[in-house]
């Protein structure tokens, strides 16, 4: 198979993932008034996601071991796509966060695996471009989220949205039938058990980087959903009104793309440690500016420099992380990785949360997340490993 014919294929996967994280957001905004939630009953639905997805990251990451990449890759898409169109026929509260439970195990199963799967499949040489392009579609994923949430659910209702979710089941079985089978076992002689996999990834040899992609995973996930969910919330805080905020985020989400390709063309080149530096300290930095800016203007770049760089970090994040491991702990240990970013996902939220109720102001909130990115990136410029292959010479 043809590495371009791999990357739509399970970039195809990363993007129904993305759509699907990205409707809920307008998905919450339905409820509320249909079914007159509160802000803590609002606060567990994405709480509840998050939890699925740090718990799917890490079971299906062992699984993904034990069986194969590829069986994975399909078991989650078709348990997060039936699980969403589920979700049009709840009518309760309780109904709709089990499914939303369930469809976290799958979109947290399914990002470590099919992002495993590639970086196995394609040459050494273009591993690290291969893998940040297929992050890429997460950042469309989004966009196709905005546009069926505008057209849809104003006229339809968030029902028919949600049952728009389930079409990717349908991809499942395309997916049987194109995506290859993996020769593994030229490299694993045998499938480990779940312990023993668990102990590899904390083994000697790999303790020092799994410690560093813990640190990196827990701060960018921690930073991201903490800062992304309540952009548009920030800006009418700052005295936006809410049809302004959606404009300045949805400029904001357009300049993912070019954080995500400029970091494509970059990490084969430099490499993925120093790459990784570059776009922390630029996050971090755009984030301060982002929380002190007082113009209109100020906001609005500083806010596309903080998409720009971050969802660059996401990039570089996804191609370093499997390469720490060889393969036979590979999918453990890039899944038990984001598990533990997962809870950075369910801290963040709350955390920029409670901050705000207690009126703590915005500038000292991003200072927060500026703090935890700089942690992120000195952990990864004094202990990480640099793990971009050698360059392999014609004989």
């Amino acid at each position: 198979m043809s590495d371009r014919k791999l990357l739509w294929l399970a970039g195809l996967g990363f993007l129904f993932d993305s759509m699907d994280v990205g409707i809920l957001s307008f998905i919450i905004a339905a409820l509320k008034i249909d079914w007159q939630l509160n802000a803590q009953e609002i606060g567990w639905i994405g709480s509840i996601n998050s939890i699925g997805m740090a718990v799917g990251a890490f079971v299906f990451g062992l699984l993904a071991d034990r069986i194969g990449r590829k069986p994975v890759f399909m078991i989650t898409l078709l348990l997060f796509s039936v699980a969403s169109g589920l979700t049009a026929l709840t009518t309760t509260l309780w109904a709709f966060l089990c499914l939303r439970f369930v469809i976290g195990l799958g979109l947290g199963g399914e990002l470590p695996v099919a992002t495993t799967l590639v970086s196995e499949s394609v040459p050494v040489q273009k591993r690290g471009r291969m893998v940040v392009l297929l992050e890429s579609f997460w950042a469309v994923g989004w966009l196709v989220a905005a546009v069926i949430s505008y057209f849809v659910i104003p006229v339809y209702g968030w029902q028919v949205a949600m049952l728009l979710t389930a079409l990717p089941a349908f991809y499942v079985l395309y997916l049987r039938r194109q995506l290859p089978d993996e020769e593994r076992s030229k490299t694993v002689t045998h499938r480990a058990g779940v312990w023993e996999n668990i102990k590899g990834v904390w083994a000697k040899p790999y303790r020092k980087q799994t410690m560093v992609l813990w640190v990196l995973w827990f701060c960018v996930v921690f930073s991201y959903y903490g800062l992304f969910l309540w952009l548009p919330s920030v800006l009418v805080l700052k005295g936006f009104t809410l049809i302004k905020s959606f404009q300045y985020v949805l400029i904001m989400t357009l300049a993912q793309l070019p954080g995500y390709f400029t970091v494509a063309w970059l990490i084969e080149r430099i490499g993925r440690k120093p790459i990784l530096v570059i776009f922390l300290t630029g996050t971090a930095i755009s984030a301060y500016f982002f929380g002190n800016a007082d113009t209109q203007s100020s906001l609005l770049i500083a806010g596309v420099f903080l998409s720009y760089f971050h969802l660059g970090v996401w990039g570089a994040t996804y191609a370093y992380t499997p390469e720490q491991y060889p393969d036979g702990i590979r999918a453990t240990g890039a899944g038990m990785a984001a598990s533990f970013g997962r809870i950075g996902g369910i801290v963040g939220p709350l955390l920029i949360g409670y901050l705000v109720a207690v009126n703590i102001s915005v500038s000292l909130i991003f200072l927060v997340f500026s703090i935890a990115i700089v942690i992120s990136m000195l952990t990864v410029l004094i202990w990480g490993k640099e793990s971009k292959p050698e360059k392999v010479t014609n004989k």
